[in-house]
């Protein structure tokens, strides 16, 4: 079973660079979008006044953004940004699950904005959201008791010692997760979360609704995710 992976292209750097627009506290445009319209509508660079420009049409290049992650999850991810920012503390690293994706495949991501890094890491979902237990979300609940993994926006909370040794707090920003607090939704290491069960099983073990990763996977989670930064999590029908 492959780790995590880091997608560094330079088509990725050049999108990420656009992303990191969409980051940046400034009073210049704030979406994706808009960054990426003014860019390309920059006009031709001037030609010296001594040199015959050539016979063709001079065209802006198109600025693409490219990553591991579906363009209308990250749309979604964007939309969210846009309306929590005030309660970011930081924007450097954002986290974005793709709970479209099976559980064997990876679909926990953490975006670099500076550099444009993506690492994709397995995440198990919670038992509630799949009770046939075939590796897939069929459906989201944010209502106590239904150990199931609920889609919206988190914003990162303190490290704790937890159950699985050092978690991460998550509080929901959304109606549809408010009540990850009280149901405890957080998210941390387990035995079920590991590759060699993918191996074994062909998919993860199941959670009760936390955002279940292997050790390793949450060891640089909890380094470059941390507090007061933004998790969404969604599925694309």
């Amino acid at each position: 079973m492959r780790g995590p992976r880091l997608i560094t292209t330079r088509r990725q750097l050049l999108g990420a660079g656009v992303c990191a627009g969409l980051l940046a506290t400034t009073s210049k445009a704030s979406t994706l979008a808009e960054i990426v319209a003014s860019l390309n509508d920059k006009p031709a660079p001037p030609v010296p006044s001594a040199v015959t420009p050539p016979p063709v049409n001079y065209t802006q290049p198109r600025v693409v953004v490219d990553s591991a992650i579906d363009p209308r999850l990250l749309a979604r991810a964007r939309a969210a940004f846009d309306q929590h920012r005030p309660q970011l503390a930081h924007t450097d690293t954002v986290g974005i699950v793709d709970f479209s994706r099976a559980s064997r495949d990876p679909r926990f991501f953490l975006f670099d904005t500076r550099t444009g890094q993506v690492s994709a890491h397995l995440v198990a979902h919670g038992r509630g959201s799949d009770p046939d237990h075939s590796g897939y979300v069929e459906r989201f609940s944010n209502s106590i008791g239904s150990e199931a993994s609920s889609s919206g926006a988190y914003l990162t909370g303190d490290y704790y010692p937890g159950k699985y040794g050092r978690s991460l707090r998550l509080s929901g920003l959304d109606y549809s997760n408010s009540n990850a607090e009280a149901r405890a939704i957080v998210v941390h290491s387990a035995w079920y979360a590991e590759p060699d069960q993918v191996t074994t099983y062909g998919k993860l073990g199941r959670s009760e609704g936390c955002f279940a990763l292997s050790y390793n996977s949450l060891q640089q989670t909890l380094e470059r995710l941390g507090p007061g930064r933004l998790l969404y999590a969604d599925k694309i029908a």
